[in-house]
């Protein structure tokens, strides 16, 4: 099933969470049911439910000294053409250090201004 015809089956409640979720690009599953006005054991059903279909990724972490998790989009909701100029991908992905004296990132400024 396409994701689209997945999402086209989620409740009310769950499409708002998968919403949620994608406009913060991440939240912690303490502050999700709070923010969707449901209780933790309904938001953790609604985070079961779309982790089980990808629509999410779900990390363990502590978050305020308690052991939560941090939801976040499922990778293939990333805009990557926002890293692209013409064909090529920002230098910067992956690197630890940014040198924006690069000659690479030039390349990559020059390409995302002569796209138009």
């Amino acid at each position: 099933m396409s994701v689209g015809a997945i999402e086209e089956e989620l409740s009310e409640i769950e499409r708002a969470g998968l919403e949620l979720i994608r406009e913060t690009g991440g939240i912690h599953q303490s502050d999700f049911w709070k923010e969707l006005d449901i209780s933790s054991r309904k938001g953790s059903r609604v985070v079961e439910s779309l982790a089980e279909q990808d629509l999410i990724q779900r990390e363990e972490t502590v978050y305020n000294g308690h052991n939560t998790y941090l939801l976040t989009p499922a990778a293939r909701d990333l805009e990557f053409e926002l890293l692209m100029a013409g064909d090529m991908l920002s230098p910067f992905i992956g690197e630890e250090e940014i040198d924006p004296q690069s000659d690479a990132f030039s390349q990559w400024i020059m390409n995302l201004a002569y796209e138009e």
